[in-house]
């Protein structure tokens, strides 16, 4: 089983999601490149590590961690170190059986010279691409512009969903009637999952 966990942009909360899911999968978790800032907290790859019970550097080899707040090939760059391609990305790739895979930024955000999340999908061919949106205004336009450039089947994750604000309750309608699969919780999400691989 392979599944990529995608977002509509920065800060939808992909790596909280990742780091649930991972463990219920019996996955090995991947985040090919990160970037960051220096002393502010856990990485992506070490919140993923604490939930997998992998190295941060398993989780994302040591020499794709970029610690300035752009985008990695961005980052890289500001640092002065040299350019990365997709294959380079695709190449470290881990073997595993189960392999949840964590992008950076939303979906059309760089993560290589040559390619972002959309590219990166193409390459690794997920059985299913888990899209995360905030579940607030806004929540609609960010899903079918997001939704629309992945390829293969797509599962949509509402975080942060409140079930008493008005916003989230009718995006979530409005989505599932348009012909998403939609989750707004864990174990929902998990269930849609299993059905899908």
């Amino acid at each position: 089983m392979k599944v990529v966990v995608a977002g509509t942009g920065t800060d939808v909360g992909k790596t909280w999601l990742a780091a649930q899911l991972a463990p219920l999968l019996g996955a090995t978790a991947w985040k090919p490149a990160q970037s960051f800032v220096p002393g502010n907290g856990l990485t992506d790859a070490e919140v993923l590590a604490a939930a997998t019970g992998q190295s941060p550097h398993e989780v994302c080899p040591p020499h794709r961690w970029y610690p300035v707040p752009l985008a990695p090939p961005e980052a890289a760059d500001e640092l002065g170190q040299p350019p990365f391609t997709l294959a380079d990305l695709v190449a470290e790739q881990p073997t595993a059986d189960a392999l949840l895979v964590e992008g950076a930024g939303g979906v059309r955000s760089p993560l290589a010279s040559d390619g972002d999340t959309v590219a990166l999908v193409e390459a690794v061919r997920p059985d299913v691409t888990v899209l995360v949106a905030h579940g607030g205004l806004g929540a609609i336009n960010d899903v079918r512009l997001s939704a629309g450039v992945l390829p293969g089947p797509v599962v949509v994750f509402l975080n942060r969903y409140d079930d008493n604000d008005l916003a989230c309750r009718r995006n979530l309608v409005y989505l599932r009637r348009d012909g998403f699969e939609v989750a707004v919780d864990v174990a929902d999400l998990e269930r849609l999952l299993h059905v899908r691989v």
